[in-house]
């Protein structure tokens, strides 16, 4: 069985009950779809795109002694980027601002998620009156696992506030694709284009049956290591990806601005 047909196979048996609020079928692109990768390593992190008006925003963290750092390599941690100060405190005082802002927050758990989650567990509880739950679908903030997580059949073991990002390399049933949040693929596993050229018809057809198929599911995608240029985040609208990642957000979140990107799907 080819990697496609395991994929349609996956979904088959694996179509979900429940979604999570946003649309899977985008057609007008703002802000709003955009994706801050590794948000932290910006000057000012979760500000900087959440001021732009981005839907999704990253952070990689190490469980140290009981608390969620934020860093890209474990070397680097330093005492005063925690995911508290940098990500939930901000939340905590932009959301009783703003309940109706609609944000993604990607946690990237980068070892031992058993530990990890725990402490996110305690650390979030103070944002549990804003996040989507199954019953709770109209509130503003999605927390989702991505990285080092737990497999599928375990995703019973946490609470219906934490969903999972899923890159479609486990089985699951009904009941634990309910807990994905999203899909998150690697670009480069579909195509190698350097963002310059003109994409074969190849990959592009390749991409866009990744996406349908996705969509099909119930779920929203996003591809990770795609060019971060404006020729590949047109081409990725134009097959329908939800969100668009990116290091650069001040460039996406102007393209965006000043292009109105309406698609027919």
């Amino acid at each position: 069985m080819n990697f496609y047909k395991k994929i349609l196979f996956t979904f088959i048996f694996c179509f979900p009950v429940f979604s999570l609020q946003i649309s899977a079928q985008q057609k007008n692109y703002t802000a709003s779809n955009a994706h801050a990768h590794n948000d932290y390593m910006h000057p000012v992190a979760f500000h900087t795109a959440f001021d732009a008006g981005f839907g999704s925003i990253e952070a990689d963290v190490y469980p140290v002694n009981g608390i969620l750092y934020v860093a890209h390599d474990k070397k680097n941690i330093q005492p005063e980027r925690t995911l508290k100060s940098i990500y939930i405190e901000p939340l905590l005082h932009e959301l009783a601002k703003d309940s109706l802002r609609q944000l993604k927050l990607l946690i990237d758990v980068k070892e031992n998620y058993k530990e990890s989650l725990q402490i996110l567990l305690e650390e979030i509880e103070p944002l549990q009156k804003y996040l989507v739950a199954k019953e709770k679908i109209n509130k503003p903030l999605i927390i989702l696992i991505s990285g080092t997580r737990p497999p599928p059949e375990e995703y019973k073991n946490y609470p219906g506030y934490v969903y999972f990002d899923d890159d479609l390399r486990l089985k699951h049933t009904s009941e634990e694709w309910e807990r994905v949040g999203q899909v998150s693929l690697s670009f480069r596993r579909y195509s190698n284009w350097n963002g310059k050229d003109e994409m074969s018809n190849h990959d592009k057809n390749l991409l866009q049956n990744i996406i349908d198929s996705v969509h099909y599911s119930g779920k929203t995608i996003r591809f990770w290591e795609a060019p971060d240029n404006e020729k590949s985040w047109k081409l990725q609208m134009e097959l329908g990806a939800d969100l668009i990642g990116t290091d650069k957000i001040d460039e996406l979140a102007g393209f965006l601005k000043d292009n109105f990107f309406f698609f027919e799907y």
